[in-house]
């Protein structure tokens, strides 16, 4: 079984994240892993440990920095990894990068067909969770997401998706998109055992030729979307503080009730 692992290079929650004048994500400062991506990353180590065959290919797209990405699923357990670099795709958007992505599933099939594409629910930067979702369509691919379990056998994904009253289970043959939440496993940490073996894994580096695509396609030229303004966050304010004189339980519906929360 060949797993495919989207992992993207984000901007450190921890640092003073924002925009740069072009109304962009400013990705001058330091960067990681997103957190999201170890879950569907722990979620194929597992699915490939089960099974007592296979390997995972982690997948991520952007500038030289983004290859850290790479790297540290290396270290955690991933085979080998595919930074896909070039300075045509500055400015993409989710639609461009679905189609990069895309691209770079349909190139690793050529050594051998790819069973499984596990991804976070979404970026922790973006966060618009639609690219899974347009990866399958361009791949002709069923997709099931949000799932909190995965299973895999005899040519079948099967998930649950938990709601907040509700779980549900839903099938897709393979192979198949799968999106995975938080609450699926328990992220491994790198070893220093396998710190050691990432540094003998292969990483390819592909460009927008190796691929295929046209830098039309791409790009802020080739985006369906664009970004009319951003507007700073408010700063905050302090908190309403309501004494409990034994009306507590009142004061509180009474402050929910007046913003529509109840």
């Amino acid at each position: 079984m060949k797993i495919v692992v989207f992992v993207k290079f984000v901007p450190d929650a921890q640092s003073d994240r924002g925009f740069g004048s072009d109304d962009r994500v400013d990705r001058s400062v330091d960067g990681l892993l997103s957190e999201l991506d170890e879950y569907p990353l722990e979620q194929a180590l597992q699915i490939v440990e089960d099974a007592g065959d296979g390997e995972v290919v982690a997948v991520t797209m952007g500038p030289e920095d983004a290859s850290d990405a790479v790297r540290k699923s290396l270290q955690i357990g991933a085979n080998s990894g595919v930074h896909i670099v070039d300075d045509g795709l500055a400015g993409t958007d989710a639609a461009g990068t679905s189609l990069v992505l895309a691209r770079a599933v349909e190139k690793i099939a050529e050594d051998g067909p790819v069973d499984l594409v596990l991804t976070g629910i979404a970026s922790t930067d973006g966060g618009s969770s639609v690219v899974p979702a347009q990866v399958a369509e361009r791949l002709g691919w069923p997709q099931v997401t949000f799932a909190s379990t995965c299973e895999v056998a005899d040519g079948v994904v099967r998930i649950r998706r938990d709601g907040d009253v509700s779980s549900e289970t839903v099938e897709a043959s393979l192979p198949a998109v799968v999106s995975v939440t938080d609450l699926i496993n328990e992220p491994r940490y790198p070893s220093f055992k396998g710190i050691m073996k990432a540094k003998k894994k292969p990483v390819a580096e592909w460009s927008l030729d190796d691929l295929g695509i046209d830098a039309g396609q791409v790009g802020v030229g080739g985006a369906w979307t664009r970004v009319e303004r951003i507007t700073e966050r408010p700063a905050r304010t302090a908190g309403e503080v309501v004494a409990d004189e034994g009306d507590g339980g009142n004061a509180l519906i009474e402050f929910l009730a007046g913003r529509k929360l109840v």
